[in-house]
């Protein structure tokens, strides 16, 4: 009978797959950060552009009514007005910031928008 001998990469298989395995859990952690990440940001522009033209619609009334219009429609978006200016010509422009928490992990974004008469 002859004599069988065992390799010395016995096992080396399950170390390999482990290790492919912790990097495929990497890599979907940190693409599920940037996802997180970019709909925070979408959900901030959508809020200012929103609440931008809420309060140039308001312009005419004077700055505070056009900016407490802003504030509503920008908390009604999960944002809080952070800045809002309206000219007299009635251009408004203003920073709304949108706050979360993906993964126990907290981000706040601000985004800027402009909107007025054409």
């Amino acid at each position: 009978m002859p004599h069988r001998t065992v390799g010395r990469d016995r096992g080396s298989a399950t170390v390999v797959a482990v290790a492919c395995a912790g990097v495929l859990v990497m890599v979907a952690t940190a693409v599920l950060a940037v996802v997180a990440v970019a709909d925070t940001r979408q959900r901030a522009a959508l809020a200012a552009d929103l609440a931008a033209l809420a309060a140039a619609d308001r312009a005419l009334l004077g700055p505070g009514p056009a900016c407490d219009s802003a504030a509503a429609v920008a908390e009604a978006n999960g944002a809080r007005l952070a800045r809002c200016d309206v000219a007299a010509s009635g251009i408004a422009d203003l920073t709304v910031v949108v706050s979360a928490a993906p993964r126990n992990v907290p981000l706040t974004v601000s985004a800027r928008s402009r909107a007025g008469p054409p």
